[in-house]
């Protein structure tokens, strides 16, 4: 009886030990199937999430492709030499200010720009012997395909200064042109301009009507309907000064990703914060590490020389790379791009180089500090007609009697064999010059 018992408790044993392996078996065979699972549904997520940073990829190419391809029909839409051109409207913005609306007198169509560029104007004003050379920034969206528009601001003697003449090309425009009259322009151009198939954060820096070629960058992010980030200051002593202002405050309206901060410093009786204005003051760099959330930006300055210096400088200190700001400045620049420096044998060659300006009758020895020929003549008092300063608009060609010059950036206009761009240009070796 107990081999008996003792059999029965084995063969009971025997089963519960079999069902329990069993039951552990089937629990690691469902673990085994769960993380499987889990596994094929990370993979899977993995994939759709490759697939689409692929896609969003793919048509960032095909958006940048189509800019490209864009900009290539542009670039053989636009026109040799000088286009006539009708004021259709002529606009006053603030005191001394009017945006000139341009009409095609052949009234063929428009070709687009690049936000930034500016137009060459050849003015033919009373009393002088030769047209006067005036290049004007763009100031409105190049999706704009019915008009160009340009803001002016008339240039009035410096303060200390009374005697000094009022600039001939702005008083030219605000005081003499109206609606209706004819223009001689130039295709629109210019190296300073903002990069449409890029998406990067930009801040916009404009003192007084250096918001002409900003204003045209903002409206040509909302135009285009990019969320590209864009932080647009803006400096003017008050209201009276305030160039486009409604424009600009429905364009910040409008584009939740265009940051307006207009800075008055001189705010009048009238002018109150917050609905005129935004900060007391002036645009400096204490105000952009205030706002900006970092210093991680392209940074594009246009305004009076005072105004840019301070900013390159102090955007410097605060660390912005060099390639990161860029600016615009016509006529003789406070502010200069640093360039490659010369090599001791370089300097020696230069400084042995003689610069004859033939009428004026001196001759000179060269300076390897200076940046260019324009520069250089200004400096011994010779006056040599100029108009971008960037060898676009061709107003400072002079004739070449002899030597050779070398040029510091290829000119968008070609001169002449014979003739060279003085604003860009150095003298490779003895030079004399027909001026």
């Amino acid at each position: 009886m107990n081999a008996t018992l003792i059999d029965s408790l084995h063969r009971a044993s025997g089963g519960s030990l079999s069902f329990a392996t069993g039951f552990a078996l089937l629990a690691g065979l469902l673990v085994w199937l769960g993380l499987e699972i889990f596994r094929a549904l990370l993979r899977l997520n993995a994939e759709r999430i490759q697939n689409r940073v692929a896609l969003e990829k793919l048509r960032a190419q095909l958006h940048e492709t189509k800019l490209r391809c864009r900009e290539a029909e542009q670039a053989q839409t636009g026109w040799n030499g000088i286009r006539k051109f009708a004021i259709a409207k002529k606009i006053t913005q603030c005191d001394d200010v009017n945006a000139f609306y341009l009409k095609p007198h052949d009234g063929r169509p428009l070709p687009a720009f690049k936000p930034g560029q500016y137009l060459t104007f050849q003015l033919d004003l009373p009393g002088r012997d030769k047209p006067l050379i005036r290049c004007y920034s763009l100031s409105d969206s190049p999706h704009q395909k019915e008009y160009y528009r340009v803001t002016i601001k008339k240039e009035k003697p410096p303060p200390d200064k009374p005697g000094v003449p009022p600039g001939a090309g702005s008083s030219f425009f605000t005081d003499v042109l109206q609606e209706g009259d004819i223009l001689n322009v130039k295709a629109p151009t210019g190296h300073f301009f903002l990069d449409m198939t890029k998406s990067n954060p930009v801040v916009l820096l404009a003192g007084g009507v250096g918001i002409t070629p900003m204003l045209c960058m903002a409206s040509a992010i909302a135009a285009s309907g990019s969320k590209r980030e864009a932080y647009f200051f803006f400096g003017v002593r008050n209201r009276r000064e305030h160039i486009h202002k409604t424009e600009l405050e429905k364009l910040a309206a409008e584009n939740e990703n265009i940051h307006l901060h207009v800075c008055y410093s001189q705010p009048g009786e009238q002018d109150v914060n917050g609905r005129n204005y935004h900060h007391e003051g002036r645009v400096d760099i204490a105000l952009l590490k205030e706002v900006l959330p970092s210093n991680n930006f392209e940074y594009y300055l246009c305004g009076s020389g005072a105004f840019m210096k301070s900013l390159t400088d102090g955007l410097e200190a605060w660390g912005v790379p060099e390639k990161d700001v860029h600016f615009e400045a016509f006529g003789p620049a406070s502010v200069k791009k640093k360039t490659v420096a010369l090599t001791p044998a370089e300097t020696t060659h230069l400084t042995k180089i003689n610069v004859t300006f033939g009428r004026s009758g001196k001759t000179v020895r060269w300076e390897p500090a200076v940046e260019n020929i324009l520069e250089f003549a200004r400096a011994q008092g010779i006056k040599i007609d100029s108009g971008c300063c960037a060898g676009s608009c061709g107003s400072c060609v002079v004739a070449i009697k002899s030597g050779e010059v070398d040029y510091l950036k290829k000119p968008d206009a070609t001169p002449d064999a014979g003739t060279c761009l003085t604003c860009v240009c150095r003298p490779k070796n003895d030079l004399v010059l027909d001026a």
